[in-house]
């Protein structure tokens, strides 16, 4: 967990499934039902997203699709509690799930930028040399292919001969 500065809310996210019974129009109170628990319990909604309705991975209660919300917000903790409690209690919501959340500062987001920048120009470089590698390896195999040709024209076995073979196979009732 991470640990917040004396004097600031924490942050959390939650993310709660409506169920599929309900319409699109219907669901609207239900979030606003949500929003509401949260305002009254000293929380500040700072983002709310609907993310739409989805397809299950399982069957929850019986359905197979439903409407997911996320929201985040600041609360502090001692009244999650009475959230998380009248969110299980609530019969729309399927499931729910809240997280503290951390919150990153300009300096965290640009060495994040940094880091990928790094990472992304690495993976270039490899693309780059692993392609002059494999154009390498297709200029040397073609000297020699003269020899190899030689090598494969002994064993090379005439297809009546194999499909002879495979009828005689196919025949037989024991394959084992």
């Amino acid at each position: 967990m991470s640990k917040v500065k004396s004097g600031e809310m924490p942050h959390y996210e939650l993310l709660y499934l409506i169920s599929n019974k309900f319409s699109t129009e219907e669901i609207k109170p239900i979030m606003e039902k949500v929003n509401n628990l949260i305002a009254n319990n000293q929380g500040k909604i700072t983002q709310s997203v609907e993310l739409g309705k989805k397809r299950l991975a399982y069957p929850i209660k019986g359905f197979r699709f439903g409407y997911y919300n996320l929201v985040e917000f600041d609360m502090p903790g001692v009244n999650l509690i009475n959230v998380d409690h009248a969110l299980r209690m609530t019969g729309e919501i399927l499931r729910q799930q809240v997280v503290l959340k951390e919150l990153k500062t300009e300096a965290q987001i640009d060495q994040d930028r940094k880091i990928a920048a790094k990472i992304a120009a690495r993976s270039i470089k490899e693309e780059k040399s692993a392609r002059e590698k494999v154009l390498t390896r297709r200029a040397a195999p073609a000297e020699t292919a003269p020899a190899s040709v030689k090598a494969t024209d002994k064993d090379k076995v005439d297809l009546k001969d194999l499909d002879e073979k495979l009828d005689k196979i196919l025949e037989t009732d024991n394959l084992l």
